[in-house]
């Protein structure tokens, strides 16, 4: 007879997994250093990301995994001719650097980073006016 107990052990054999391979212990656990935790924001405009801060994953299998990019978008201003900042993407998609005409008036600049978690913060952006106080 079949009492159910198959199920649910597997169900908490796969919670026990989840929590060991996503549980942030610094140096005392390995399983850490093989998932990037990137932040995820659609719209960043250098100070505040509009519609929240959200945090993404990826496996880290190389040491040159880009897996945290950065997409800094211009707009062609055309009584100058020069590129202005227009707002930050970030993600966790796989990342080239780069810079990438997207439409006749828009540029999108790619920034990778490999460092350490959540590294893309989109302030990494020179063109970007800080606000007074406000942190580096």
């Amino acid at each position: 007879m079949f009492s159910g107990k198959g199920p649910r052990m597997f169900r908490l054999l796969l919670l026990g997994m989840f929590v060991v391979l996503f549980m942030d212990e610094g140096d005392r656990v390995l399983t850490w250093k093989w998932v990037r935790f990137c932040n995820s924001c659609e719209h960043f405009d250098g100070s505040i990301c509009h519609g929240g801060m959200k945090s993404c994953w990826k496996f880290n299998l190389y040491s040159t995994n880009r897996s945290c990019a950065t997409d800094h978008y211009y707009f062609s201003d055309l009584t100058t001719g020069r590129y202005l900042f227009r707002y930050t993407t970030l993600s966790c998609r796989p990342c080239d650097e780069g810079m990438f005409q997207v439409f006749h008036d828009l540029l999108r600049e790619t920034t990778c980073c490999i460092n350490q978690n959540r590294c893309n913060t989109g302030r990494d952006n020179l063109d970007i006016t800080r606000i007074l106080g406000a942190e580096p």
